[in-house]
């Protein structure tokens, strides 16, 4: 016992102690204003500090029953609870949301004394936004057609059931095939698109066309492209609409290869910054000026909605072609050298640019090839995309449209070929 009242004070268990408190008031906060009687504010901060006095005694004592000792007898009193309830109340809330929440509380308290303290609080918030959002949330899966919950499910299985199972190690005759990292970023893209696509359901059709180029970037600007081609055949005065839509999702999709870039080699994100940013001022410029000059007086048009963009069948198209182009690479860059390369970006960027990008990425961050030459590869594809939505435009969409984005495609590809190269090495942050 004296060896316990002659330790110093500890501030960081009084930290602690704090830390559940506050974690105990803000879910009981939201329990309260929700109406629930069996338990508040004051219940909650009760029940957070005895699970972390109980993780103290447990720690301090060397006793690893006590804790689940006390949380045996939570689980009898909100038991105890729910029967009085049953007895006293004509028609009782049979939910059990209040209940988990207060076990769930009293285990974040003990746990931000025996465990990581940054995860018990990232876990009790979280919880509280939970509760806070459970309204919004219920309308929101209300309101979920079937292939949205099709790209839920989809996006589940591709990250959380087969990415585990497949081996990390490369195989090939070139050795750069590795199923895991393959489906990585199988896994990237597609939750990207699935965050673009949930965020034009959000705000979509509320926020006008300007979403409908930012969001379509997100998603995919070819698609957009196909969209806004088609419409801007129903009449002449949609053409100047859909030529800022498809140049502003083209805008997009730099800002897209950057998050790309920044996921997978974070380390030489800067070296790529300046050039793409440059590039995408170019063409956010070219768009504003478009919606300023010519889409003021245009007619409202909603986006398209997009298909479901978690397809198990794109999922493996683009696993197929990313594996296709990490071999064409490695194969041009061995038999041909780095001038062969640009070759393969342009065909590469003609129909997908994330396959080319992350391909370009992972080769730059192994070393195979120089960082200065990966960005001029990622960019060669960038404009041989903007080529071929040119096509794209030319064969469905009408001569207006075309007019319209060949002079500004020309301009960003003109830009983007001068940044190829004249950019100097060594302008980076």
């Amino acid at each position: 016992m004296d060896r316990y009242l002659n330790q110093a004070m500890d501030y960081q268990d009084i930290a602690t102690l704090g830390i559940a408190f506050g974690l105990g008031l803000l879910v009981g906060l939201q329990r309260e204003v929700s109406g629930k009687k069996l338990a508040g504010v004051r219940t909650f901060s009760l029940i957070s500090l005895l699970g972390a006095i109980a993780g103290f005694l447990t720690r301090d004592l060397g006793n690893p029953f006590i804790l689940p000792a006390f949380a045996l007898a939570l689980t009898c009193i909100l038991y105890i609870g729910n029967l009085i309830k049953i007895k006293t109340v004509p028609e009782p809330d049979m939910g059990q949301t209040t209940e988990v929440a207060a076990l769930l509380i009293f285990a974040i308290g003990g746990y931000l004394v025996l465990g990581h303290q940054v995860l018990g609080i990232i876990a009790g918030t979280g919880m509280a936004i939970l509760l806070f959002v459970k309204e919004r949330l219920h309308g929101f899966i209300a309101r979920l057609k079937k292939k949205e919950l099709d790209a839920i499910m989809t996006f589940a299985g591709i990250s959380l059931v087969v990415l585990p199972i497949l081996p990390d190690r490369s195989y090939g005759p070139l050795m750069v095939l590795n199923p895991y990292n393959i489906w990585l970023m199988v896994v990237l893209i597609v939750g990207i698109s699935v965050v673009g696509y949930f965020i034009y359901k959000f705000v979509g059709q509320r926020v006008g066309i300007i979403s409908g180029g930012v969001l379509g970037g997100l998603i995919s600007s070819t698609a957009t492209t196909v969209s806004y081609s088609r419409k801007s055949t129903e009449s002449h005065a949609v053409a100047p609409m859909a030529a800022f839509v498809i140049m502003a999702a083209s805008s997009v999709t730099l800002i897209r290869v950057l998050i790309e870039v920044g996921i997978v080699i974070p380390e030489k994100f800067s070296a790529l910054l300046l050039p793409f940013a440059t590039l995408f001022l170019v063409m956010t410029g070219l768009s504003l000026g478009m919606f300023y000059l010519l889409n003021r007086k245009g007619p409202e048009e909603e986006m398209p909605e997009p298909s479901n963009p978690a397809q198990f069948k794109s999922a493996l198209v683009f696993g197929l072609l990313y594996g296709i182009i990490l071999l064409a690479v490695a194969f041009a860059k061995k038999e041909f050298g780095s001038g062969a390369l640009y070759g393969v970006a342009v065909i590469s960027g003609l129909t997908d640019m994330d396959a080319i990008t992350l391909s370009l990425s992972q080769l730059m961050k192994k070393g195979t090839i120089e960082t200065n030459v990966g960005w001029r590869l990622i960019l060669t594809a960038a404009l041989s995309n903007l080529v071929f939505k040119t096509l794209l435009v030319l064969m469905m969409g009408s001569r207006a449209l075309l007019k319209w984005l060949a002079v500004s495609f020309g301009i960003s590809i003109a830009a983007g070929l001068l940044l190829i190269w004249l950019w100097p090495a060594n302008w980076h942050f």
